[in-house]
């Protein structure tokens, strides 16, 4: 009798502790004890991580996060899986712990930049930008800004430098629609390679937004 009101007191409890609406357990726990571990603890020996091949990852081009197919609505968990994201020199993405590494795909840019702040103006100007996981950068000569435009439309996309993949291809974040008409209101014209550019400055670096439109007249 005590062991099957045991058992049945250990039922209740479970049940107890448990909601339908508790969101599921966080996706890959060894990379999110990887990464979650004590900033005091030991460095542990140098090692090669477990190849884990293609991670069921998707960050589509708006910035969100799928894990099988869900947002993953936590956003400290999406934070901290950025922390660990690498690029390869083939251009490919992955997420990689001194335990574990894995491919993902990603859409677009991995970063979304949601905010835009300045201070000073010309030369002197710094532009910082918030991104959609609370990174504060600021545009300079270690984070620049390229355009890149559609081949059909030859609509300008904005992007800006967040930190170096492991070749060519840098980790970026695409500067969002209204972000970047606080840019356009902040462009001046220049001259860039013997171009006539609209563009801003940040932290003494002139970054080209576009050609200097036809008739402009300035501010």
């Amino acid at each position: 009798m005590r062991t099957a009101a045991l058992r049945n007191s250990q039922i209740v409890s479970q049940k107890a502790g448990t909601s339908s609406s508790e969101p599921p357990a966080p996706p890959l726990p060894g990379l999110v004890a990887a990464t979650a571990g004590p900033a005091d603890a030991a460095p542990s020996p140098a090692r090669i991580p477990v190849n884990c091949g293609q991670l069921p990852f998707l960050i589509k081009r708006d910035g969100t996060w799928l894990y099988r197919g869900s947002p993953i609505t936590r956003k400290p968990m999406v934070c901290l899986f950025s922390t660990v994201l690498k690029r390869e020199a083939d251009g490919s993405y992955l997420l990689e712990t001194p335990a574990e590494r894995g491919t993902i795909e990603v859409e677009d840019a991995p970063f979304i930049a949601v905010e835009l702040t300045w201070t000073g103006h010309g030369s002197r100007q710094s532009l910082c930008f918030r991104t959609n996981v609370d990174q504060c950068i600021t545009a300079g000569p270690d984070h620049p800004i390229r355009i890149s435009h559609d081949l059909l439309t030859c609509e300008p996309t904005p992007y800006l430098h967040v930190r170096h993949g492991n070749g060519s291809h840098p980790i970026e974040a695409r500067i969002n629609r209204a972000t970047y008409y606080e840019l356009v209101a902040l462009a001046e014209p220049g001259m860039l390679q013997g171009r006539k550019v609209l563009g801003v400055w940040s932290e003494g670096v002139f970054f080209s937004l576009g050609d200097l439109p036809r008739g402009y007249k300035g501010k």
